[in-house]
């Protein structure tokens, strides 16, 4: 049976990427850096230029409203019987309408500091125009300075006003010339330069952020390829780094070309140092052995016993160092599925009188990332302690724990393991029940060979009243 594990996978891959997320990115770091810059740089720019087009549109108006001004003051005339002001008959189309938006005044400064309506343009109709009530004092202040202002029509409509005193011939008091034009139009130009320019720089905003992501992943590519390299020659897909990088990469890739041949050096140099002093005393332990089974006796069983320990002590460094050694060195795939298949029949022969029924799922496509022997001797050792303690069933699976690992779950329903004592099994030579048949070194040979593939075993209790073992090692690619 094969149960479906892509759900759990999928889960585990969102959850991966989410991780990465949270970790520091140097392309994402460089990407948000430059939209920093370049997007604080676009908003600055576009504010700046509505602003500037604000301002135009603003001076345009007030030019008008100078030019009008300067029409009342050249053709105003005064009676100097009566010191009365005398508009011109026509200063501005617009200002002939009733509420049409364009707007003229003749005032005169009172004793007080405010200003009296003594004229003004058929667009007032019956309304006067609102001046700020500093006016006279900021005339006074500023003599011939116009003072220009905003502030609300006879409509309630907002207007540009501008006011200027003069001195006009035959009149002993200054006189006061406001003139004022609706800017609701002006707003409306400079809504629609605003909207125009937000929605030109937010094209633009989106243009430069697709062009910075993709330089950063052209400029960072060599990066990406590096790091791919390194994966293949931790995989064992590749003895060193071959690809031809950037100048500023080349002593990075020497380096860590040269950081993986000490490494392949130093590994085999220890597996070999292993290997010889093993069989070093391969040799005398077996003389001990030979000599203690042609002299009978107490002196020859304790020898015998004492040779035979320190012979399966040598064989399990010695596997160790081949371990190590195939998992510093060249990578090699092993399905899962067939070794579990094949221990699971094997192992049922075996245990054939206690009736043993060993339940086992792995997905086709998922294989261990190391050679086979090892496969064979951690999932071997796994399920014949689970088959040496269970009751009637064994159950083991196998599925993939991201991209690069693997997880080896087996269960029995035997009387379990307490928490207490799980960690003394790992010991080698550890045995809880001398009355049981092997060496105590299954566990320990398990636990080392999963450490030497980078790796990890826990124990725990199963649902099944037994003992939960799961084992975590390299997953190949299918």
């Amino acid at each position: 049976m094969k149960p479906a594990t892509g759900a759990r996978l999928r889960r585990h891959r969102l959850k991966a990427q989410l991780d990465a997320l949270r970790r520091p990115s140097l392309a994402r770091r460089l990407v948000l850096l430059a939209l920093g810059w370049s997007l604080a740089a676009l908003v600055i720019v576009a504010v700046v230029l509505a602003f500037l087009f604000q301002q135009a549109a603003i001076r345009r108006v007030d030019q008008g409203l100078h030019e009008l001004i300067d029409n009342l003051v050249r053709y105003s005339m005064v009676d100097a019987t009566t010191q009365e002001v005398f508009a011109p008959p026509l200063t501005d189309e617009r200002a002939l309408a009733a509420y049409s938006g364009r707007y003229w005044e003749i005032a005169e400064p009172t004793a007080d500091g405010q200003v009296r309506p003594v004229g003004r343009s058929y667009s007032l109709f019956d309304a006067v125009l609102k001046t700020p009530p500093d006016l006279v004092a900021r005339f006074k202040a500023a003599p011939g300075k116009a003072v220009t202002y905003d502030t609300r029509g006879p409509l309630n409509e907002p207007l540009r006003a501008r006011a200027q005193q003069n001195w006009l011939p035959g009149r002993r008091t200054p006189v006061i010339f406001l003139a004022a034009e609706d800017r609701t139009e002006v707003n409306r130009e400079v809504r629609g330069f605003v909207v125009a320019t937000a929605t030109a720089f937010l094209l633009l905003g989106g243009g430069l952020i697709a062009a910075i992501v993709v330089q950063v992943r052209v400029g960072l590519r060599p990066l990406f390829e590096l790091r791919r390299e390194v994966a293949a020659v931790r995989r064992g897909k590749a003895e060193r780094l071959a690809h031809a990088y950037p100048v500023e990469l080349i002593p990075l890739a020497e380096e860590l070309n040269a950081l993986v041949a000490h490494n392949q050096e130093v590994v085999e140099r220890q597996r070999t140092h292993v290997g010889n002093l093993a069989h070093a005393l391969k040799t005398p332990i077996s003389v001990m052995l030979t000599e203690a089974s042609q002299r009978p006796g107490p002196l020859a069983d304790v020898v015998g016993r004492q040779a035979e320990t320190m012979r399966q002590q040598v064989d399990h460094h010695l596997r160790r160092a081949r371990a190590a050694a195939r998992a510093q060195g060249q990578g090699e795939r092993t399905s899962v599925a067939e070794v579990l298949d094949e221990l699971a029949r094997t192992l049922q022969r075996i245990f054939r009188d206690k009736g043993m029924a060993i339940d086992w799922d792995a997905a086709d496509d998922l294989y261990f990332l190391g050679e086979r022997q090892d496969l064979l001797e951690i999932a071997g050792n796994a399920m014949e302690n689970a088959c040496k303690w269970g009751r009637a069933r064994v159950r083991v699976r196998a599925e993939p724990l991201g991209e690069d690992r693997l997880r080896l779950t087996v269960e029995d329903d035997g009387p379990g393991l307490p928490e207490a004592a799980r960690d003394a099994v790992l010991r080698r030579g550890a045995r809880l029940d001398e009355s049981a048949p092997g060496s105590g070194l299954g566990l320990s040979i398990l636990h080392e060979l999963a450490r030497a593939y980078g790796g990890a075993l826990k124990l725990g209790a199963s649902s099944m009243g037994g003992l939960h073992l799961e084992v975590v090692i390299p997953r190949a690619e299918a």
